[in-house]
């Protein structure tokens, strides 16, 4: 399924953390970190700073989550992104 935002929004790609440590306790949700790293799969037509494909780091608590066909995804503003990972 292809998804094309509006005007300034992302389509983004991310995962949650684990739900358990390294050493096998498991995280409660209240605990866990919120993603705030992903990869844009589609922007809007008047993004210009960024573009499908790129590695972005964004603000924690920005975004609305969506899950479609079992994947999780966040439709962002461009403004919420905070910058790119560069090789």
């Amino acid at each position: 399924m292809k998804f094309k935002p509006l005007k300034d929004r992302v389509f983004v790609s991310y995962s949650e953390e684990l739900d358990k440590t390294q050493g096998g306790l498991f995280i409660p949700d209240a605990a866990k970190e919120k993603p705030q790293r992903g990869k844009i799969e589609s922007v809007g037509e008047e993004v210009k700073s960024v573009k499908v494909g790129d590695s972005i780091l964004f603000d924690k608590y920005s975004g609305s989550k969506i899950n479609l066909e079992g994947t999780d995804y966040l439709i962002l503003k461009e403004e919420d992104i905070l910058g790119i990972f560069v090789k």
